[in-house]
């Protein structure tokens, strides 16, 4: 028997990164949510941590951004990645043999800088998800529910009702809800209405040990955030990564330390045995080593065969799942759910088609599905690399390992051709730390675009973007000034629940077409002219000038999630009519 029924707009399953963001978000759109989650509390684990700018942004959106930037790493301890020989224990060890930028340098790398105003972050889970809970509690308060979980759903023709049990009273209850959001992980919601994760699975296994310890002796680079220290002791490539809270870099008082194992191997179940391989590969003896955690977790690349079921959706590790390799799994989670409330608040609102919901889909499994190619792609690089190192090389001793890596700075002329070679891997793996296309280079192809016949842009490098304001791209980032010479970016035009019109310094009648439309239509359209001298905002580096591709007396449509959903590129002779029909388009009215 149940205890009692509440109703809500949008039930939101699992309380993690996406599952808060989406609370956090919706919330912000004034739409009623409930959010529920098996566990106790938030992440006991560290698990992921980067955040690049396009997530930066979203937690601006939400309100926590400062706040993470408050207690994360600071941006000068993760400009670099870097290789190592080994950790300690030997002369050679800790021995440095490449390092590279990573995630815009910490702010020093000029392109970064010009597509966004925000820098990438660096917070653990065990973290993050405390912030965004409170943020979350506080704009819905008593909608939060932690060890709540749906043990049942069912779908009539305009509702979804989920069976909660609370674990904490030993009650049960019903949610009925218009829509359910599931950010469980796969672990519950999918499977009960067909959608399935696909794609290759467990490859390899990560044992991954949440430490305190003093590294400082040899983690002696303060810059460098991501550690990938070739072990030959034992044949294994170590990842370690601080996790602060207070002190960062080599002065971090916490730790990650990642080992791997063949997916066949039973000694990763062991943690006396898995601690000494640590041990081993590290060189480090008997120092202290306080263990707060040892968790294991398998590599591989999968994404649901479809995002919506109904009124149920999936997104984050629902939806896709992704080696740790370029920091995307996170990341991707946030913008799925930022791709999918302002459909679900324009939806429940009454004013747009069911035809936009579909529209998730089709703009996000594209992308979730490249994004976990890519993650395999990092992933598998590192495999390639120790077999060319011969440093995992099982049929031989730990010196002869030791040995073939010492190649790399012997000095001999007839080494000079193979060290050549492995620093030009390492290179290419800048693959993982500078896939900037792959965060920002994105097309949505939907319904909720409307094509200008405009060419897609040209192919060129993953690690390369180019900001576009053709319908689909991410709308580029410029520094902009209104008349009291106060700064603003481009981007923060965008309230996370309205459309907003950008013309040129000649489109008044765009700006006056937006308002009537958006009063017809009962959708909230901003509109503003910008220009280098004349405009209601000012452009006074010309850098929208160089990006915005309208002339004038033209202008673009931009989706809440900031897409580019219209382009006009000069003036029209009926401007309200060709934004009602593109609006009604991209509403599926």
């Amino acid at each position: 028997m149940t205890d009692r029924r509440v109703t809500t707009r949008v039930l939101i399953v699992g309380g993690g990164g996406a599952g808060l963001t989406a609370s956090m978000l919706l919330s912000l759109m004034e739409v009623d949510t409930i959010l529920v989650s098996s566990l106790p509390g938030t992440s006991n684990q560290p698990k992921a941590h980067v955040l690049n700018q396009r997530a930066m942004e979203i937690m601006k959106d939400c309100g926590v951004a400062d706040d993470i930037y408050a207690v994360g790493t600071p941006p000068s301890a993760m400009s670099r990645t870097a290789v190592y020989a080994g950790f300690a224990g030997r002369p050679d060890a800790g021995r440095l043999i490449h390092k590279q930028e990573s995630w815009g340098a910490g702010g020093q790398d000029e392109d970064w800088a010009a597509v966004s105003p925000m820098v990438s972050s660096n917070l653990p889970q065990i973290r993050l998800e405390p912030i965004l809970k409170a943020r979350a509690e506080a704009l819905a308060p008593g909608r939060v529910c932690f060890h709540h979980e749906v043990v049942d759903l069912s779908e009539g023709p305009s509702t979804v009702t989920a069976t909660v049990v609370d674990h904490t009273t030993g009650g049960t209850y019903l949610v009925e809800a218009d829509h359910l959001l599931a950010c469980d992980g796969g672990r519950t919601v999918g499977s009960k209405v067909g959608i399935d994760l696909e794609g290759p699975r467990d490859l390899s296994r990560t044992v991954s040990f949440y430490v305190s310890a003093d590294f400082s002796r040899w983690a002696t680079d303060p810059d460098v955030l991501l550690r990938w220290h070739w072990c030959p002791n034992i044949g294994k490539m170590i990842v370690i990564a601080p996790m602060g809270p207070t002190r960062w870099g080599g002065e971090s008082e916490e730790w990650v330390v990642h080992i791997g194992y063949p997916i066949d191997d039973q000694r990763a179940f062991d943690d006396a045995a898995v601690e000494r391989d640590v041990r081993d590969a590290l060189g480090i003896g008997d120092h202290p080593l306080d263990i707060h955690l040892i968790s294991r977790w398998t590599i591989g690349g999968l994404v649901a065969n479809r995002f919506r079921s109904g009124r149920v959706f999936v997104a984050g590790d629902a939806a896709h799942r992704h080696p740790p390799t370029g920091a995307l799994g996170l990341t991707s989670a946030m913008h799925d759910v930022q791709n999918l409330c302002w459909k679900l608040a324009l939806h429940v609102r009454g004013v747009a088609g069911d035809g936009l919901l579909d529209t998730y889909e089709a703009e996000r499994k594209p992308i979730d599905a490249r994004n976990v190619r890519r993650s395999l792609e990092n992933s598998r690089a590192y495999a390639k690399l120790g077999a060319r190192l011969g440093v995992v090389d099982p049929e031989v001793d730990p010196e002869t390992r030791w040995s073939r890596l010492a190649r790399l700075w012997s000095g001999l002329a007839e080494d000079e051709a193979h060290r050549r070679e492995i620093l030009e891997m390492l290179s290419a793996q800048s693959q993982e730390f500078h896939e900037h296309d792959v965060e920002y280079g994105y097309a949505h192809v939907s319904t909720a675009v409307v094509p200008d016949g405009s060419p897609a842009g040209r192919e060129h490098d993953f690690r390369w973007f180019e900001p576009s304001t053709r319908p689909g791209s991410p709308l580029p980032h410029a520094w902009l000034e209104n008349w009291d010479f106060e700064r603003c970016s481009s981007l923060d035009l965008v309230p996370v629940d309205r459309f907003v019109v950008l013309a040129g310094e000649d489109g008044h009648e765009w700006c006056e077409a937006a308002r009537r439309v958006g009063h017809e239509l009962g959708v909230g359209i901003d509109a503003h002219r910008v220009g280098h001298s004349r405009g209601d905002l000012r452009d006074p580096r010309l850098r929208w000038a160089r990006v915005r591709e309208i002339e004038p007396s033209g202008a673009i449509l931009v989706r809440p999630d900031r897409c580019v959903a219209f382009r006009s590129i000069t003036a029209v002779d009926d401007p309200v009519h060709v934004l009602r029909v593109a609006l009604r388009s991209i509403l599926s009215l």
